[in-house]
């Protein structure tokens, strides 16, 4: 019962789990604000391709 007790205590305590929650949510983030980036500039980058395509 001590063992249980002393398992338990240590998952509450431990902060591993909320970390890599906190990663996870970070990465997301980026991830959507790469996306947003990407998207933005894509448009503009295929411009830039097609006047440069059509000067040569």
């Amino acid at each position: 019962m001590t063992a249980l007790k002393a398992r338990v205590h240590q998952f509450l305590v431990s902060e591993d789990g909320p970390t890599a929650v906190e990663y996870a949510v970070m990465v997301a983030l980026i991830v959507v604000a790469c996306i947003g980036v990407i998207t933005s500039l894509g448009g503009k980058i295929s411009t830039t391709f097609n006047t440069v395509n059509g000067a040569l």
